[in-house]
């Protein structure tokens, strides 16, 4: 799942935090990365380097590795809504997976895919596409997922003076009357975590769901965290952000056509980029004001 329109900006102006590979030593270097000065610390693996000799001829266009996003894109997964620019989480992460495969940024195109479509069943016009999109088993069957670059958690919204607000203990949770959009992770997560103790209300839209809350007809929703900032901010009538729940394994995925030979060495770098603490460090530039929402437990 993901949110359909802009944060308020809250990271403008941030730089690109990048890895590279070059060698097969351990090397720590200074490099240009679209003009934004980037610090890489890494060790080019054999794996890496095997990926490096095998990956340009495997992709969609020769030589070429082209990433898919939707458009607009939001912040702060992307800064001004320019996917090439290499700033914004999703941009710097997709730069980053390109880099230790060996593709300079001039050998990185962009295209446009609309969302709710990228994960349709059959051919891709992308050799990976990067949207927040949550690794689901449903659509795991039609394509193919990386590992997880980012974790996601799920979160509730209510409104504001709502009793959930202040009491939402793990029994107190079980209280409540929620609903949620039908199919979605959120609506998933209160019926196998939370288990109320009332049957949630299930709506064809969000926006029904968002309305139903609005109008006290339901006391809270749960969705993604970032979902859930954006909703609470900027599109629920006095909407809180309550609080996140623990991680359950729930995250996005880089998305291919179902098999796609790349998806191998592009979970290899996303292994280094986790190891070497890139993920981290962009996580903690880009995206602080999903990191800071309070904790709760189901």
């Amino acid at each position: 799942m993901r949110r359909t329109a802009p944060l308020v900006a809250a990271l403008l102006g941030l730089t690109l935090t990048a890895a590279a590979c070059s060698s097969s030593t351990s090397t720590a270097k200074t490099t240009t990365t679209l003009g934004f000065p980037a610090t890489t610390t890494t060790a080019a693996t054999g794996a890496l380097l095997a990926c490096q000799s095998t990956v340009k001829s495997q992709t969609l266009n020769k030589g070429v590795l082209t990433v898919a996003t939707d458009s607009p894109v939001y912040e702060p997964w992307f800064i001004n809504n320019t996917p090439s620019n290499g700033r914004g989480y999703e941009s710097a992460v997709a730069y980053d997976v390109a880099a230790l495969l060996g593709f300079d940024n001039t050998h990185v195109k962009w295209v446009t895919q609309a969302f709710s479509s990228s994960y349709a069943p059959g051919p891709k016009k992308f050799d990976f596409d990067i949207n927040e999109v949550s690794a689901t088993p449903d659509r795991a069957k039609v394509v193919t997922f990386s590992s997880s670059y980012y974790n996601t958690t799920q979160s509730i919204v209510a409104l504001k003076g709502s009793p959930i607000t202040t009491a939402h203990s793990p029994s107190d949770l079980k209280g409540y009357l929620y609903g949620d959009q039908i199919g979605t992770t959120g609506l998933a997560y209160i019926n196998s975590e939370i288990q109320p103790t009332q049957q949630p209300r299930v709506y064809n839209t969000l926006d029904q769901a968002v309305s139903a809350l609005e109008t006290h007809q339901i006391d809270a929703i749960v969705v993604d965290t970032p979902d859930g900032q954006y909703m609470a901010s900027q599109q629920v009538k006095g909407g809180v952000q309550v609080g996140q729940f623990p991680e359950n394994g729930e995250h996005f995925g880089l998305l291919f056509a179902q098999n796609n030979p790349l998806v191998s060495c592009v979970n290899t770098a996303l292994a280094q980029l986790t190891a070497d603490g890139t993920l981290t460090a962009l996580s903690n530039k880009y995206l602080g004001i999903y990191n800071s929402v309070p904790k709760i437990q189901p």
